[in-house]
């Protein structure tokens, strides 16, 4: 009998998972890598990176790979990418798992681990760094040498310790040296409420007061910030999640979305706060973001079906399967595009004989950093038509367009974002709407008002009237004192609103409040013969007041 042909083998691919172990394990070591890039590009290359206008925010994951695509380093690339991220990775350990569990840890060897830190950091501009899986003392002690050898502007470090289906993916013996070592070098850690209780020596933790004590301990280990989730606590009505900067602390509440997709959460809510650090955001503003992202994923991806196990994952990259996100606008939102803030009106428009689009190409031309559509007389299929035609020029200006109060004009011509009142509705029903990618503004008069803006998941809040206006019925005047208080009392950026105009815009600005961010005019731009010339009047006003 003739001898059965061997299997044939490419010569560059292990033959078996033993192989591949002891790859990993053994391998000889790979030359050094290149030297730093001073050093590296001769002048072809840095002619060529001089060409690289825009710099791609980069956040780098040192975590676990999970097989099973849900959780770990597969989900922190997804999240990054959702947000507009690149993410670069670090292999600490190789899992064997599913929706039923976690059936197999391979740990990657420390030398090999610091040589793909090295090899990311020595050559790529990293902006953040986010951890995640640090399966023993030794790879967490490897990350704080490379981290000092090599400084990011922020470290996020999500302590993983248990799997959400119940298996240890950390040694015991780690968790002293992520109090005595990494947290001292931690812009915000983020545990969960079971993790929190493990690196507290197993206290209880059952209500918001024992995660508000968790985080103030915490944070007496080094972090500059700490963000004890409550996701886990299943027993709670929503999802609150307690933030404290060492000063105050700060409760997040979001919706419990009813699904059994949760493989993830943790990983994908960490990798979104690093994502929008690198981008530049404030921290409080990076885990609003980041928690809005999170809800908004889980309630897109209640009912998808992938594998047989209690808990399965869930989609991020929920957005490109809805029409609204299909073509993208805008990038995220700035604080600084409230600046200049033009808001038109549809019987000014026809008063001077202007359509609405060449209402704000002039508003644009003359210097509006974003324009908000309040249309309140104009008939749905001609507010949608003008509304299509604004959205090109803002697009291709670079401006933010708003809708004030309609969703459905604002999704019908994807729209940068929506603006509502307190009448409307509220923020956290228009985000389930328009998704984590777009901006939602409210009108506040009050410090309450401004917080439940902030609890609903806003980016912004108008505060008026400033000043008696006509452009709005029964609208009390707050006055300087009013919107001081309300500036004082938000967590977000706030734009000053009602009888706005050039002889009084520089003394609103010259208050110097803290979180007012600009100005929204209306009759003062489009309740004259030239919106042009108004607006790069009040463009100067604004630009001479904020120097001085």
């Amino acid at each position: 009998m003739a001898a059965a042909p061997q299997q044939s083998v490419h010569p560059s691919l292990p033959s078996s998972t033993s192989t591949l172990r002891l790859l990993i394990s053994s391998s000889p070591r790979r030359p050094p890598p290149p030297p730093p890039r001073a050093r590296r590009y001769n002048r072809l290359a840095a002619s060529a990176s001089a060409a690289r206008e825009m710099p791609w925010p980069h956040v780098l994951t040192v975590a676990g790979s999970d097989s099973g695509g849900g959780a770990g380093i597969q989900a922190d690339i997804k999240a990054c990418a959702a947000l507009g991220a690149y993410c670069s990775s670090v292999v600490t350990a190789v899992t064997a798992q599913n929706t039923a569990g976690v059936q197999g840890i391979h740990v990657v060897p420390e030398e090999f681990i610091r040589e793909q830190l090295n090899s990311v950091l020595s050559d790529m501009s990293v902006d953040v760094v986010k951890t995640g899986m640090l399966p023993s003392i030794g790879v967490v002690r490897v990350l704080c040498e490379s981290l000092k050898k090599f400084p990011v502007k922020a470290l996020v470090v999500d302590p993983v310790m248990v799997s959400t289906s119940g298996d240890t993916l950390s040694e015991s013996s780690t968790l002293s040296v992520y109090r005595d070592e990494l947290f001292a070098m931690a812009d915000i850690v983020t545990p969960n409420v079971k993790e929190a209780s493990r690196l507290l020596g197993g206290v209880s933790l059952r209500t918001v007061s024992d995660m508000r004590n968790a985080a103030e301990s915490i944070y007496k280990f080094g972090p500059k910030h700490v963000l004890v989730k409550g996701g886990d606590m299943l027993e709670s009505s929503d999802a609150t999640d307690v933030f404290f900067d060492g000063k105050e602390f700060i409760e997040l509440h979001a919706h419990r979305i009813k699904t059994h997709n949760t493989h993830g959460t943790g990983c994908t809510l960490a990798s979104c706060i690093a994502s929008e650090l690198a981008k530049g955001a404030t921290m409080l503003h990076a885990v609003q973001v980041a928690k809005n992202f999170v809800e908004s994923a889980l309630h897109h991806s209640k009912d998808l079906v992938v594998g047989n196990g209690p808990q399965g994952p869930f989609d991020h990259l929920f957005k490109l399967k809805c029409p609204p996100y299909n073509v993208g606008s805008q990038p995220s939102f700035k604080p600084d595009q409230l600046f200049l803030y033009a808001v038109t009106d549809s019987g000014m428009n026809k008063k001077w004989g202007r359509s609405i689009k060449e209402a704000v190409q002039a508003a644009i031309e003359g210097g509006a950093t974003i324009v908000q559509l309040r249309e309140k007389d104009s008939e749905t299929r001609e507010f949608l038509e003008a509304a299509k035609a604004c959205m090109e020029i803002c697009k291709s200006s670079g401006v933010p367009l708003l809708i004030n109060d309609r969703v459905d004009i604002a999704l019908a011509c994807n729209a940068d974002g929506v603006h509502v009142g307190q009448l409307d509705m509220s923020a956290h029903e228009v985000r389930e709407l328009l998704g984590p990618g777009k901006i939602i503004g409210v009108s506040c008069k009050t410090p309450a008002q401004a917080q439940q803006a902030w609890n609903d998941g806003a980016d912004y809040i108008g505060c008026g009237g400033v000043f008696p206006t006509s452009t709005k019925a029964n609208n009390p005047t707050l006055g300087f004192d009013g919107l001081k208080t309300v500036c004082l009392a938000s967590k977000l950026p706030v734009v000053a609103i009602g009888g706005i105009n050039a002889s009084n815009a520089g003394s609103v600005m010259e208050l110097g409040l803290p979180n007012l961010k600009g100005v929204a005019v209306v009759s003062a731009l489009f309740d004259r013969p030239s919106v042009v010339a108004e607006t790069r009047n009040m463009k100067s006003i604004l630009t001479n007041t904020s120097r001085t």
